[in-house]
């Protein structure tokens, strides 16, 4: 018996609308097929184990076949079948109340469309110019062939299959023929289907014979149909899950610091494994690492939404049935469901690192300097991960001890509180180039922080938000004697002329860098303290590192690098030099400036101690040095 008619859709042509809006995402039809064919294997195997199928399943497996001299790609499962009835039902009738709302809700969204209408099985007429599919049921019904190509017409007749289960045959358009190439299909297996519960059987094995790869007679299965994460973690050791993350990641050089396995069935389904991967210098280039799938078919690797956002720094998988495989960005972020599991793993994470911290505070200080990122930017956007956090949060000094906010706090705070009562922190981001300022400071018996990673200049900026009466200030920000003020400041008496004539001094003798401002003080800080030291405002440094990361706060990025230039008027050297220039005019006081080599020595010397005395300056500076000596 021959049958033909028309697909039951109420738009004119669905076929040109899957082509025109699903081409940039028609790869996807591999997956679709396949899943399917899952599907209906799957269910055979669940009749099987309650009795309703009472034959022999036989070989389960899903195969994927290519025919180059056909054109074809055939997909082929041994599952359940259909009969006529149910080609008619789940083939030829699609339920879509109208072109015109179908193409308005979902023209900006390709992914929407496969699967939310059951249109997984018309993904394939994205890339085939005709589809066949020949299938019988496991009832003992007639074989069917249906055929299609790529209009509302179809066409169903009986078919002489006599092995249970579907084809899927896909006669492969010209513009698509890169699907008809090994190696195409073979990354698509193994992006979309390598973990499917199900063998997905492509081609033999091959083995090098002859000067050349030859196939075998063993099946090349593409797939882990038992993947670590779906295995009970009582039964797995250190090495599984190392194993399994260079699996995962065959081009990664490095091991991971540690793993989260989750396995949750209640109040949703959640499975995966989260891994900690030592952290390369650059954020934007970890993200993207976490893969999600729904029943072990992979769904993306763009997790924004479904994960918190500092989470998708980590590594790894994600498996939940309760995530949908096809749903716009949009739908994901408002599902209650989606809310529900990203609050689970924030709470995972926060556990397991308080574990670690608490039963192994030596290995997880050795880690932090690769985990306080994590760490950070969980602080930094998720409040209640802040919380937890601050518990085991470190802070790490300039001779490497590690301290909690807690610890810290007791350490410092009978030496480090101003004459405010505020908690003054000091730090440093260059241990080298900051060192003369981090030796004055231990000189005075404050402790000085490390704080050279990529977030800590927001980080920081958090602390002083959350803890009371404290403030975070680099260490070469001022002078050591007013860098924690604990007495009023001993002004410094200068008339306007004074002032003036000793600036202009000063001034001529300071380099020009591009978008870099001096600005020259004056203060009191005892006879045996340098005579000129050179700081940077922390306020409007700290606005321009942040600048770099906060594309909102691009005004401060524009702005030049502040610098003080501090002459200490109790140094016999300025005294000496207040003297010489405090009765000359302008253009006096500058060839006096340009003439006094102990005043270039001086003001050198605080350039080379922030690191901005270079090129012919620097060679000027060590020749007159050689000529002093």
């Amino acid at each position: 018996m021959i049958k033909e008619g028309q697909i039951g859709v109420t738009t004119g042509n669905i076929f040109p609308i899957i082509k025109k809006f699903l081409y940039s995402d028609h790869e996807i039809f591999l997956r679709e097929v396949i899943s399917n064919a899952v599907d209906a294997t799957q269910k055979l195997k669940t009749l099987s184990d309650v009795g309703e199928f009472k034959g022999d399943p036989g070989d389960l497996s899903v195969r994927v076949i290519i025919d180059k001299d056909a054109k074809t790609l055939t997909i082929s499962d041994r599952g359940i079948g259909m009969t006529a009835d149910e080609v008619d039902k789940y083939i030829n009738q699609i339920a879509l109340s109208s072109a015109n709302d179908f193409l308005d809700q979902y023209k900006d969204n390709a992914n929407a469309i496969i699967g939310h209408f059951g249109l997984g099985f018309y993904s394939s007429f994205m890339v085939s110019k005709k589809v066949e599919i020949i299938t019988k049921s496991y009832k003992e019904e007639p074989a069917v062939k249906w055929s299609c190509e790529g209009d509302p017409a179809y066409k169903m007749e009986e078919a002489d299959k006599t092995g249970r289960g579907t084809d899927i045959i896909l006669y492969i358009d010209e513009e698509n023929e890169a699907f008809l190439e090994k190696s195409k299909v073979e990354s698509l297996l193994n992006k979309y289907c390598k973990f499917l519960p199900v063998p997905i059987v492509f081609g033999k094995k091959q083995e090098w014979k002859d000067g050349k790869y030859v196939d075998t007679g063993e099946d090349n299965v593409i797939n882990d149909v038992n993947p670590l994460w779906k295995q009970k973690p009582a039964g797995l050791k250190d090495e599984d899950y190392r194993d399994f993350y260079r699996k995962l990641y065959p081009m990664s050089m490095d091991e991971p610091l540690f793993w989260i396995h989750l396995n949750v069935d209640y109040p949703f389904n959640l499975t995966g494994i989260l891994y900690f991967p030592k952290v390369k210098s650059n954020i934007e280039l970890q993200r993207n690492k976490i893969q999600l799938y729904s029943n072990q078919v992979f769904v993306t690797d763009s997790v924004e939404g479904i994960v918190p956002e500092f989470l998708t720094l980590l590594h790894g998988v994600l498996d939940s049935p309760d995530i949908p495989l096809n749903v716009s960005r949009s739908y994901l972020q408002s599902d209650n469901n989606v809310k529900k599991i990203s609050n689970h793993i924030t709470k995972k994470v926060a556990d397991k690192l308080e574990e670690i911290f608490k039963k192994e505070r030596t290995p997880f200080e050795e880690k932090w300097d690769s985990l306080k990122i994590f760490v950070e930017y969980g602080m930094l956007t998720e409040e209640r991960f802040y919380d937890r956090a601050s518990k085991f949060a470190l802070l790490k000094n300039t001779d490497n001890k590690y301290f909690t906010l807690d610890e810290y706090k007791a350490l410092i705070e009978s030496s480090q509180t101003d004459k405010n009562g505020t908690l003054v922190y000091l730090y440093a981001n260059n241990k080298e180039d900051q060192y003369t300022f981090i030796d004055a400071a231990k000189g005075k018996g404050y402790d000085v922080l490390m704080m050279d990673g990529q977030l800590d200049v927001h980080w920081l900026g958090l602390l002083e938000q959350k803890l009371e009466k404290t403030r975070f200030v680099r260490v070469d920000s001022d002078t050591v004697e007013h860098i924690i003020e604990k007495d009023e400041k001993t002004s410094v008496e200068l008339s306007d002329k004074e002032k003036e004539n000793l600036t202009e001094a000063i001034q001529s003798l300071l380099p020009s860098i591009e978008k870099t401002e001096f600005n020259v003080d004056f203060k009191s800080l005892g006879e045996t303290t340098r005579p000129v030291q050179i700081t940077q405002n922390e306020f409007s440094r700290r606005m321009k590192e942040m600048s770099s990361m906060q594309p909102g706060m691009a005004f401060y990025g524009e702005m030049p690098d502040m610098f003080q230039v501090i002459v200490n008027m109790d140094h016999p050297i300025a005294k000496q030099l207040l003297g010489e220039v405090k009765d000359k005019s302008k253009e006096e006081t500058t060839a006096f400036a340009s003439e006094n080599t102990r005043l270039k020595q001086v003001i050198d010397l605080a350039l080379l101690s922030n690191g901005m005395l270079r090129g012919e300056a620097l060679s000027n500076f060590i020749k007159r040095s050689v000529e002093l000596l």
